[in-house]
């Protein structure tokens, strides 16, 4: 992993549970751990009202790759000014 660490908690259940920190400053962004609504393990972010499971996830990703791609095609290669 390039910019992000996974760390497995002490066992409060009977699932595993992974705290997801940064690895520049160690801030943890929030966790793994089963979500038994959904019976699946999901992302939950550190304030507990936001959960993402590996298809989320997946469609945000394909949508930051769309816009990406978008932006390589409007600068054809050219740095974008800023300002």
């Amino acid at each position: 992993m390039k910019y992000l660490c996974f760390e497995e908690l002490e066992a409060e259940t009977k699932t595993k549970k992974f705290a997801i920190k940064t690895k520049r400053d160690g801030i943890i962004l929030g966790y793994v751990k089963w979500y038994s609504l959904w019976r699946r393990y999901c992302f939950v972010t550190i304030d507990a009202r936001i959960i993402f499971d590996a298809g989320c996830l997946a469609d945000i990703k394909d949508f930051i790759d769309k816009l990406m791609e978008e932006r390589k095609h409007d600068f054809n290669g050219r740095k974008p000014k800023r300002g």
